[in-house]
């Protein structure tokens, strides 16, 4: 892939970023849903695709309010299979169609779900290539987890994306504060509060109903929901603990990063390009135009280009054994705990 130039039709950096939500033809791509129960007795929901045993795996993670049904999500496994690999996509807790059972739902920097998954899936295949890929929220995931691990990350995670990460959690709320930012943040609080709600009605020791009809900001909402749910003193706690930055310069293994300056969500300010400049293993595209999670190109509107999802898997590719593996045995999904 060149370098990207948005759309002629398509220009500005919100029609960019609604584009995928309200415009775009969900991708087909036939999938298995599967329910794993975690280590704590909850459960995570998690869509495949079949392919080799020993080939590549895709592991998408969604973004804020997102799920495993989100067109990108299905534009990237559609990629995936048309390179002869395997896919999963992970539904966070709370965002699947069954609202999970334990006290917690998820957030920026809830990181041990991604990990017990990336373990489940290195069980049943050892030594095949893991290729993880998050777009916003889960590009923020993906990097504070690939920071945690460091060195120690598995060995069949082998490169990852991260596309449209809000990397400064706290930039990001204030962004949203402001202008139409405040439009958009309406949008998610309101699918957001819905589930707060109703975790609130299992657990009303744990979240104050009251409080949290009563946000209206992301600070608002994040003290009286994602804090004390999970264990932080308060939203900037949880911001500065979240945020991905302060885990980058821990990152061994090769990442790419796709961000567009003019992203509606998160300042240009917050990119991280130091951090790019100090680490042989983080390599950054960062473009002039694209907005959020957008990066349609293409001459033509009935014909369009999803940019980043493309360059995406290029990168991963270029890290993933060459050879496909026709003659393996295929690999169904499975419910079952691995071996």
């Amino acid at each position: 892939m060149g370098p990207f130039e948005a759309a002629w039709w398509l220009r500005g950096r919100h029609r960019q970023t609604v584009w995928n939500r309200t415009l775009r033809r969900r991708p087909r791509v036939p999938t298995t849903r599967v329910r794993w129960t975690t280590p704590d007795g909850d459960f995570l929901d998690l869509d495949f695709i079949d392919g080799p045993l020993a080939s590549p795996q895709l592991l998408v993670i969604h973004g804020l309010e997102g799920s495993s049904d989100r067109k990108y999500v299905r534009g990237l496994l559609a990629l995936a299979a048309g390179r002869g690999w395997r896919g999963a996509a992970i539904n966070f807790r709370g965002c699947g169609e069954t609202m999970n059972r334990a006290p917690r739902l998820y957030h920026s920097g809830e990181t041990a779900d991604l990990d017990w998954v990336v373990g489940e899936l290195a069980k049943r295949d050892p030594g095949a290539a893991i290729l993880p890929i998050g777009v916003s929220l889960g590009g923020n995931v993906l990097l504070k987890w690939l920071g945690e691990e460091g060195e120690h990350a598995a060995d069949e995670v082998v490169a990852g994306v991260a596309v449209s990460t809000p990397f400064d959690l706290a930039a990001a709320a204030e962004r949203m504060s402001r202008g139409l930012g405040r439009l958009y943040t309406h949008f998610f609080l309101r699918t957001l509060k819905e589930k707060a709600l109703a975790k609130a009605a299992q657990y009303p020791d744990i979240l104050d109903a009251t409080a949290i009809r009563r946000a209206r900001t992301w600070r608002e909402y994040d003290d009286v929901t994602t804090a004390p749910l999970h264990g932080f003193h308060d939203a900037a706690d949880y911001w500065e603990r979240s945020s991905s930055i302060n885990y980058l310069d821990r990152i061994r293994r090769p990442v790419l990063l796709i961000s567009a300056r003019d992203d509606p969500f998160i300042p240009e300010s917050s990119l991280p390009v130091d951090a790019v400049e100090r680490s042989p293993w983080l390599h950054a595209e960062f473009t002039a135009r694209g907005g959020h999670a957008g990066f349609i190109t293409g001459a033509l509107p009935w014909l369009p280009v999803y940019w980043a999802e493309q360059r995406a898997m290029e990168f991963l590719a270029s890290f993933a054994p060459s050879i496909r593996p026709t003659d393996a045995p295929s690999q169904r999904c499975s419910s079952e705990p691995a071996p």
